[in-house]
């Protein structure tokens, strides 16, 4: 039916509303009414109907991207103030005012633990008119506040003071009346596993604060955290720094070249405060010094290099250092621990002068200082990221609410749960635990994967390999296909290459019990529970230091999954006989469950068969060069009997819903 042109001109009209960014009561001015409807073509009023109710839902879309956009706008920002290192009260205040523009409050405030009082206490506040709201302290435990510092946890309340759940006290309920505050949302400032504040946002009126709105003041708590935070690291640097330079001064006064030690020193700190890496400081030392320069971390890895060759650090040396507290020279290099109070960071190591005066050397020494400095906050910045890929995966693995939250926090971390991904649970008893989920921690990094502890477990979950992308060696899983790259396969194979090669880092055998491909945030715990079967199962059959799935265990795997696949069972163990027997019209099957049904006697399988022995000998060296040579073992006999009966079931009954009957 052809369309009229009043209604293409309001299908035109819908257009530019859309593109306006009118408000959605415009978009109803735009439908037929009665009159019109009468006067038009029943066929064009549908039409105009269904474009509008389209239009609504674009607006919403584009609303919905708007919101989120500006939200991550915030978040950039909140972190270009701490990379700028501006002053921990300005970021902190920029933090609450960012909080109440993106949630909508009345209100933000933040408070922080008082350790030696055991309470907490208001540090910032937006949008309170209150002063004795301004200066209350909650106990831990009291209020909504003092509960999410006392468990770590998120809390929301529609209407405070009606809410029962939480302890009321006089103070703070007569602070919040004086504020007015109704609905108060407050979620945890946690370092690691301390927590040591809450961030609020609150109104002065009763609402309901959705998950998202959790979401984003938790990430907006994880900023101020780490605002916090720094600014520690930063006064100790600055101790430090006050420390150095009074012995700079006091050294300058007796030497031109404590002058020079100086000098250089402030170089080094002036670099790492404007953000250089391990590497710029080894190249600054090298240059200072006249000589070539190696840092390694407290495991003896490289960490940078500057004008030498490679060469592993001298544990003899490092330990001398570390006793003596001087740099020490040993086969024509010298050594300086690197440590943060007694704790062994790594060592940088000096070649190339074996001249080195007492000033150059006490300014080698306070490198190894400021490489600590440097050390203690990449180690930081490392901690508060495992922390958060931590977190994401035990919510993976333990079937938390909010899917669609869990894929975003994904996103955040480069992940996409819509992708197949495998679970492996990893075990060992030559090294200790740390050491191995440090292996996996790397492992994770690669593949844009996560590692992490859950239930006692190091648990490994990374894109799984699809037939196009898996790699050709190696232990790892492939990198993450895209939807073009075909199907996940089964992570079996993977599983025993990543236990090989954990074997070769841990010197031990590590055992991998693996399950997947999976599918959305859903389905992790399932995958989770399969591949800790699938581990215990190998220790339990003495395969420790392989890796493997449950399909890969044969008749115990199928006992074992979540998903009886006995079709897959007959064909995995039967299939070549199967196959041969389906192609030349031949009846080997029939002529090994006679073998086994006899008690593996060829004579007596004969008499059954009514066939000549030879030919059963025949037959039976046919069905040894289809399975192998080990096909008579007790163990592949009993996978063999059973997959024979299972399927002589089968037969008779006619091909279930696998179809695996020849």
């Amino acid at each position: 039916m052809p369309t009229t042109q009043g209604a293409l001109l309001r299908l035109r009209n819908l257009l530019d509303l859309l593109d306006q960014g009118a408000p959605a009561e415009a978009f109803q001015d735009g439908a037929l009414s009665d009159a019109e409807a009468g006067a038009e073509a029943a066929g064009d009023a549908a039409v105009i109907a269904d474009a509008t109710r389209v239009a609504l839902r674009i607006r919403r879309t584009l609303s919905q991207h708007r919101r989120r956009e500006a939200e991550l706008a915030a978040l950039f920002d909140t972190a270009g103030d701490l990379a700028r290192l501006r002053e921990p009260d300005a970021v902190l205040k920029a933090i609450v005012h960012r909080a109440k523009l993106l949630l909508g409050t009345d209100v933000t405030y933040l408070s922080l633990n008082d350790e030696e009082a055991g309470d907490t206490y208001m540090r910032v506040t937006d949008g309170s008119v209150s002063a004795a709201f301004q200066r209350v302290r909650l106990g831990m435990g009291e209020g909504l506040g003092g509960l999410v510092a006392e468990t770590s946890r998120p809390y929301s309340t529609g209407d405070y003071r009606d809410d029962r759940r939480f302890r009321h006290t006089t103070t703070i309920d007569s602070a919040v009346a004086e504020e007015g505050l109704r609905a108060i949302l407050g979620v945890p400032l946690r370092l690691g596993t301390r927590v040591i504040g809450v961030l609020y946002a609150a109104d002065r009126t009763a609402r309901t604060f959705t998950p998202d709105e959790v979401a984003l003041l938790s990430s907006l708590a994880d900023h101020a955290a780490i605002a916090i935070d720094g600014a520690r690291l930063l006064d100790e640097t600055r101790t430090a720094l006050v420390d150095l330079n009074a012995a700079s001064r006091t050294i300058e006064a007796h030497s031109e070249a404590m002058r020079r030690a100086e000098e250089a020193h402030d170089r080094l700190t002036d670099l790492v405060l404007r953000g250089g890496d391990v590497t710029d400081v080894a190249t600054a030392i090298g240059t200072v010094l006249q000589g070539g320069t190696l840092v390694h971390d407290a495991e003896g890895a490289e960490l940078a290099r500057a004008g030498t060759d490679p060469r592993p650090p001298s544990a003899q040396a490092v330990a001398a250092s570390r006793a003596g507290g001087r740099a020490v020279f040993v086969h024509g290099t010298w050594v300086c621990a690197v440590l943060a109070g007694q704790e062994l960071l790594g060592s940088i190591a000096l070649t190339g002068r074996a001249d080195l005066d007492a000033a150059d050397r006490r300014l080698f020494e306070r490198a190894s200082l400021v490489t600590a400095l440097l050390l203690l906050l990449r180690r930081s910045v490392a901690e508060t990221e495992d922390r958060i890929r931590g977190e994401l995966l035990g919510d993976l693995l333990t079937r938390a609410a909010d899917p669609a939250g869990l894929s975003a926090r994904a996103r955040r971390l480069g992940m996409n749960l819509g992708h197949p991904h495998a679970v492996f649970v990893l075990h060992t008893g030559a090294a200790p635990r740390p050491r191995l989920l440090a292996a996996a921690a790397r492992i994770a990094q690669a593949r844009k994967g996560l590692a992490g502890l859950h239930h006692e477990d190091v648990v490994l979950v990374c894109p799984a390999e699809t037939p196009a992308s898996g790699p050709a060696s190696g232990p790892e899983p492939g990198p993450e296909p895209g939807p073009e790259a075909g199907h996940a396969s089964a992570p079996g194979p993977a599983a025993a290459r990543l236990a090989d090669a954990l074997r070769q880092v841990l010197a031990g055998p590590v055992t991998v019990g693996s399950a997947g491909p999976v599918t959305g945030p859903a389905e992790f715990a399932g995958a989770y529970a399969e591949a800790r079967r699938c581990r215990t199962a190998l220790c339990a059959l003495g395969r420790e230091g392989t890796g493997a799935a449950l399909h890969d265990l044969g008749f115990l795997g199928v006992l074992l999954g979540d998903q009886t696949d006995l079709g897959g069972y007959v064909r995995q163990t039967l299939g070549p006989v199967l196959a041969y027997d389906a192609k030349r019209g031949t009846d080997l099957t029939h002529t090994l469950r006679a073998y086994f049904d006899t008690g593996a006697s060829q004579s007596r399988a004969a008499e059954a068969l009514h066939v000549h022995v030879n030919t059963v000998v025949q037959r039976l060296d046919r069905i040894g060069s289809l399975l192998g040579r080990d096909w008579q073992r007790p163990e592949r006999a009993l996978e063999l009997q059973l997959a024979l009966r299972i399927h002589q079931v089968n037969r008779h009954d006619g091909p279930g819903p696998d179809g695996f009957a020849a």
